[in-house]
């Protein structure tokens, strides 16, 4: 009455599953790092924080094995919105690092999240005209 099926299930697996290279976790996690790494020293780039954006580029270049590509690209956001950007750049990045168990990245983050939050809630320095007393 019913004709077996012929044709292989989509839930059968593939006869070649190893043709492709895989990633471990680790390998994984190392990308993700690398990734929200380089995109925090983008905008510690047009903040102008050379000196952080020095230590975020040897985590870069230590994770991903050579330099990370730096320029400091120019957009019409305000400081305080690149800040609380690379904030939550960081705050990504901290997440990735401790879950890979990566105590250096995790301290740079967690002090980067730090500098960022204190520029935020800064207030600006007042405009001060020259001779006003």
């Amino acid at each position: 009455m019913y004709e077996p099926i012929r044709t292989k299930s989509v839930h059968t697996p593939a006869d070649h599953a190893d043709d492709f290279p895989h990633r471990s976790r680790e390998e994984e996690l190392d990308i993700q790092l690398a990734g929200h790494l380089a995109a925090l020293l983008a905008v510690t780039d047009e903040l102008g924080l050379g000196e952080a954006g020095d230590r975020i580029a040897e985590q870069v270049a230590r994770l991903r094995g050579a330099a990370p590509a730096r320029h400091a690209g120019r957009t019409e956001a305000s400081a305080a919105a690149l800040h609380r950007r690379a904030h939550a750049l960081a705050g990504r990045a901290l997440v990735v690092a401790a879950s890979r168990a990566d105590t250096a990245a995790a301290i740079l983050a967690a002090g980067r999240m730090d500098a960022h939050a204190a520029a935020v809630a800064a207030p600006a320095a007042p405009a001060r005209l020259v001779g006003a007393h």
